[in-house]
């Protein structure tokens, strides 16, 4: 079992700045993806970032040239580095890592962490 603990969330003002982290424990092999999702109000889930094992990152076409991620596989710790901020950025942020185990895709999920962008 993967268990995903978030921090950092919180409200900031239009252009400002935030950092998530995310730490992994339990059951993580090599080869995985570490990333971050985010859910509004009355929307989907969708992917904000992600990085593979091998530090391909992809990111989405909202959040190009704003948002970072970033990874430390010593640790298991994914970041998720948030500048110019918009309020369409609010959201319930969650961190995701996949893997694989026998071909076989596993996500886990962390409790979310709220990120609001108001003046």
């Amino acid at each position: 079992q993967v268990k995903l603990v978030e921090s950092g969330g919180g409200l900031v003002q239009p252009g400002e700045s935030l950092r998530l982290s995310c730490a992994a424990s339990g059951s993580i092999f090599a080869g995985n993806s570490m990333g971050w999702y985010r859910q509004a109000p009355g929307a989907v889930r969708e992917l904000v970032a992600e990085m593979s094992y091998g530090g391909n990152s992809n990111y989405a076409e909202s959040v190009k040239g704003r948002f970072t991620v970033s990874r430390d596989d010593a640790k298991n710790t994914v970041d998720l580095q948030m500048d110019s901020l918009k309020s369409e950025d609010t959201a319930v942020y969650y961190c995701n890592v996949r893997q694989w185990v026998t071909g076989v895709q596993f996500d886990y999920w962390g409790q979310g962490t709220q990120v609001t962008v108001s003046s």
